[in-house]
């Protein structure tokens, strides 16, 4: 039998994932499924993306390790603008399905904390909460372990004879490679992929909660958490605080204080 284009990329087993749980199937769920289903490929194209990237900085390929993570926020942008696809549901459309989601949550997307945790975003807590398979927790545990994107910038750091060992030697760092002009660039145009990423991440935050408000006001959230509350606390969420940090020392403080 000759490969064809529908073998190749199963789309008959692809398109039978798409169960509804409604009875009768709601309208609007198939949206709901798809979407997610669509955004957990994403979730594991980026982590793809993440490790690959991880492995050519560490060999000292920044211009490969950033324009994989390029890849990235692209990505991102695509997942930023698929919440406007699911805003087209209204409140009355979601709710007449949602009672069948019960227990199951967004919380529990084991990729999405892998790359929480891949990023630098580490909480042990959510290794307490989230309900998944052995081979899943064995995933997040590993991740939960290993190292992070920033780690393998750290490996640069080193091997360009940075001294990480004191108190913010890698915010001191960030900011003398900024500060270093095209002696450093390769590391800043590094920097301001990864920044772009994190950006990207609290971007598609936002838009989540203003969604989900949009959808269900203050209601508890299916898998028992505070809902819009809870997501809400997550905005400030950062896996590079240092590029972040850096923008407060570079250029030092204006005369007379800032205005």
């Amino acid at each position: 039998m000759s490969l064809t284009y529908g073998r190749y990329l199963k789309v008959p087993e692809l398109l039978a994932l798409q169960e509804c749980r409604s009875q009768p199937a709601h309208h609007d769920e198939t949206l709901f499924i798809v979407i997610h289903q669509v955004y957990e490929l994403w979730f594991k194209q980026v982590l793809h993306e993440v490790d690959h990237a991880a492995l050519a900085i560490r060999r000292g390929e920044l211009a490969e390790g950033a324009r994989l993570l390029r890849r990235v926020v692209e990505i991102q942008r695509l997942l930023v603008h698929q919440i406007r696809v699911l805003e087209t549901m209204r409140p009355q459309d979601f709710l007449g399905f949602r009672q069948v989601l019960n227990p199951a949550s967004g919380f529990q997307s084991v990729q999405f904390r892998e790359l929480e945790f891949a990023l630098g975003m580490k909480d042990p807590r959510v290794m307490q909460s989230i309900d998944c398979n052995p081979d899943e927790r064995a995933r997040l545990e590993a991740r939960l372990a290993g190292p992070t994107l920033m780690a393998a910038v750290d490996d640069v750091f080193r091997a360009r004879g940075v001294d990480l060992d004191r108190p913010e030697a890698r915010l001191d760092a960030v900011v003398a490679a900024y500060e270093a002009g095209d002696a450093q660039a390769d590391l800043v145009a590094l920097f301001e992929v990864m920044i772009e990423i994190d950006e990207c991440l609290a971007l598609w935050r936002f838009h989540h909660v203003q969604m989900v408000e949009r959808m269900i006001g203050a209601k508890r959230g299916t898998g028992g958490s505070d809902g819009v509350g809870y997501l809400s606390s997550t905005l400030s969420k950062r896996g590079f605080p240092e590029l972040w940090q850096a923008r407060t020392r570079l250029g030092g403080e204006p005369a007379g204080g800032a205005r």
